[in-house]
């Protein structure tokens, strides 16, 4: 029971739950840097949430870490309907037979090898143009640490395509990024903010193409919970926020501290519970240095109303 002598909502138990997860995890401030496979755990498990889609949950919307990355999604929507892949190192029903060169082109082109049963086809839901911008280094530890990941053997539906995929070009990633700008923190926090994907899901659509252009984190997507399955059963949807730095309708009036506190606790400056998808549950395991690099980054983005 909660302070006030209520049970605990499914998405407090969501919380709940990837806190709890985190501890199993290695420590981030150590797996940031060090090995390539602990550096791929640090982004895989954080910035770039891959188990917020890959890692399948309980009917009360916690995730099974025993099947971490095994799959799990289900997204429907007009053009696609289909379930966030086995991405274990799984030979039958995950990545296993995959070289690490279509590994990188899955996450950076969004085209599967034909291995299998499932066809060579593009991913449509994966953020390809976002990660685009990955650092040689970090795509390289991404496939290095989901290579040691426990296989589990778990095959998802093939998915639907009812129209061609479309993803839109991000600008950040099309200039990309280098080595030299991470030790710039306004820069490092564009390079996170990018390869998080935050920018796809806090910017507007027009006729179904992101407004990167205008309307950079101006808010307004709508995630609908009868498209969305995995989830938990109470989530009512969600609409992402204005993320700009705008005085009364983005983040201009808002301290350093409810950022980061709505980043990696899902709570809002008013003390709202912010809902799923947005991933804070994998974001409250950065560093405070990436942490505080993304904040320095989100005061600099135009303000839009």
């Amino acid at each position: 029971m909660s302070a006030h002598g209520r049970a605990p909502s499914g998405l407090q138990r969501v919380v709940k739950a990837l806190l709890l997860a985190a501890t199993t995890l290695a420590s981030a401030g150590s797996a940031a840097a060090g090995t390539p496979i602990e550096r791929g755990r640090y982004l895989v498990e954080s910035i770039l949430a891959c188990g917020n889609c890959h890692t399948p949950k309980s009917p009360a919307g916690e995730p099974i870490m025993e099947r971490n990355m095994a799959g799990g999604l289900m997204i429907t929507a007009p053009p696609f309907a289909g379930t966030a892949s086995n991405i274990t190192p799984d030979r039958e029903t995950g990545i296993g037979t995959w070289s690490d060169a279509e590994i990188r082109r899955a996450i950076v082109e969004g085209v599967r090898p034909g291995h299998g049963r499932l066809p060579n086809t593009q991913l449509a839901v994966m953020p390809v143009t976002l990660f685009k911008a990955l650092l040689p280094r970090d795509l390289d530890a991404v496939v290095a640490y989901l290579r040691s990941v426990r296989p589990v053997r778990s095959e998802a539906p093939t998915p639907v395509y009812r129209m061609p995929v479309h993803h839109d070009k991000y600008p950040d990633a099309e200039a990309g990024f280098t080595e030299t700008m991470m030790a710039d923190p306004l820069r490092r926090g564009a390079y996170l903010v990018t390869i998080g994907h935050c920018m796809e899901c806090h910017t507007p659509r027009e006729k179904g193409i992101s407004d990167y252009g205008k309307r950079l984190g101006a808010g307004g997507r709508v995630f609908d919970p009868q498209l969305v399955q995995g989830l938990p059963k109470d989530w009512p949807g969600a609409r992402a926020a204005n993320i700009t730095s705008h005085p009364t309708s983005g983040l201009g009036r808002w301290s350093d501290a409810e950022i980061k506190r709505a980043i990696t606790q899902g709570i809002s400056r008013d003390g709202r519970r912010l809902q799923p998808p947005m991933a804070f549950g994998w974001y409250a395991r950065m560093t405070d240095a990436d942490i505080d690099a993304i904040v320095a980054y989100l005061r600099t983005v135009p303000p839009i109303e």
